[in-house]
């Protein structure tokens, strides 16, 4: 077992038995806001499941429906909320593809935001059973959406950092959060360079660049999913499988 994780372990004991100071982090002490127990539905997702809890940054990639980003929230929320990591936060980065400066959506920039925050709703209803969940962790300052328009010139400590469709993304832009990371950080990339909305083909493949430069480094754990490992629904699941033995891209 790791250090990390028996840290961690250490901690989750502590805080139930009363023996460890509270931590600068958001209280949810209510019986209304409780998380839902999610358990791995693939062996995929078991190994995310276990990487993550090992301490690992991680790259979870692969195709549509298999849970990417929803993983990568709900382990990012169960270790905030139940004491067992030192992260405060959760920042949620994202690129606002197909333009960079979202001049055209209406309204300010916090409005035009909101737009890209829409999946995380969705999962933080699931995961509390509440629509407002979403709502109320970015109120108590759990979570933070930003977007790679606007990440130049700060750095990001004591935070789980989830990257989320980094198949949108260039390899400058990747290239700028990964060097936007400071202390006490995990950082999960998510995303499939098959689903990308560029355009150019040296920007799509600035993703396959980024991540072979991740893979040479030991922090990070690279779990690639498969068509079997689809669990949005059965027909996504056949549609998909159809379209790669027709050799298909969209």
């Amino acid at each position: 077992m790791s250090t990390e994780r028996a840290n961690r372990k250490q901690k989750r004991i502590a805080r139930q038995n009363g023996d460890q100071e509270e931590s600068n982090r958001p209280s949810f002490k209510s019986q209304t806001f409780q998380m839902k127990r999610i358990n791995p539905m693939t062996e995929n997702q078991k190994l995310v499941f276990q990487l993550f809890e090992e301490g690992k940054h991680l790259i979870l990639h692969g195709m549509a429906g298999t849970g990417k980003t929803f993983l990568s929230m709900y382990l990012s929320l169960e270790s905030l909320m139940d004491g067992t990591s030192d992260q405060k936060k959760i920042y949620i980065v994202r690129s606002v593809v197909p333009t960079r400066d979202m001049g055209f959506l209406p309204g300010n920039q916090k409005e035009k935001m909101k737009v890209y925050e829409a999946p995380y709703y969705g999962i933080c209803t699931e995961i509390y059973g509440r629509s407002d969940a979403y709502d109320i962790l970015k109120q108590k300052n759990a979570i933070e959406f930003i977007s790679t328009s606007f990440i130049r010139g700060i750095t990001m400590n004591d935070c789980i950092v989830i990257v989320d469709e980094i198949n949108n993304m260039t390899f400058h832009e990747l290239d700028s959060i990964i060097t936007r990371i400071g202390k006490n950080c995990r950082v999960i990339f998510s995303g499939d360079f098959r689903q990308s909305d560029l355009t150019k083909e040296q920007e799509r493949n600035g993703l396959k660049d980024f991540i072979k430069v991740l893979d040479k480094m030991s922090d990070f754990a690279h779990v690639d999913f498969k068509a079997e490992d689809i669990v949005r629904s059965t027909l996504v699941k056949e549609y998909i499988i159809a379209r790669e033995k027709m050799g298909l891209q969209p």
